[in-house]
Parts: C-alpha cells; structure tokens; sequence
C-alpha cells in the first residue's frame, strides 16, 4: 500500500483511469461482436449501420487513448472489406 500522500494520489488516479479505459474497451468490444453476428446474418442494411457505430467508437478509442491509432485502422479496414464483399454479394 501507498505510504505517501502523492503516491496515494496517484493510486487513486490509476483506479479511475483504469475504471474508464475498462468501460470503453467493453464498449468497443461489444460494437465489434455486434457487427460480427451482422455480418453472418447477411443483413446489409444492419451491417452498414453497425459498422458506422462501431467506426465511431474505434475513433474515439483512439481519442482517449485506450486503442492505437494503426490498430483502429486496421480494425477499420478489416471490417470495411467484410462490409464491402456482404455488399457486393448481396447486390
């Protein structure tokens, strides 16, 4: 346990800090498995707006520091290309 009052500070930010990140990397994480179950229920219009959503909340990941910005975008591209052949298959 921390003994001095600026490390108890910092103890305390760690636990907040960490509570939001947690929160955040849930929600992400949740986007991404919805758009997922999307996509393997082949329904277009479902999955374009999911993937919207989920776009917005890897960029804003990324805002808040809990992604990289090369693994959003990697995320972004992966997922685009899935999105894109539902789309062409489907048309």
């Amino acid at each position: 346990m921390a003994n001095h009052v600026s490390s108890l500070k910092r103890s305390k930010q760690t636990i907040a800090k960490t509570a939001v990140n947690r929160s955040n990397k849930t929600k992400l994480r949740g986007s991404l498995r919805q758009l997922r179950e999307a996509l393997v229920k082949g329904d277009v219009e479902a999955v374009k707006t999911q993937y919207r959503a989920t776009v917005s909340i890897l960029d804003k990941s990324v805002q808040k520091g809990v992604l990289h910005d090369n693994t959003a975008s990697r995320y972004k591209s992966r997922l685009n290309a899935r999105v894109k052949a539902l789309a062409t298959k489907a048309a």
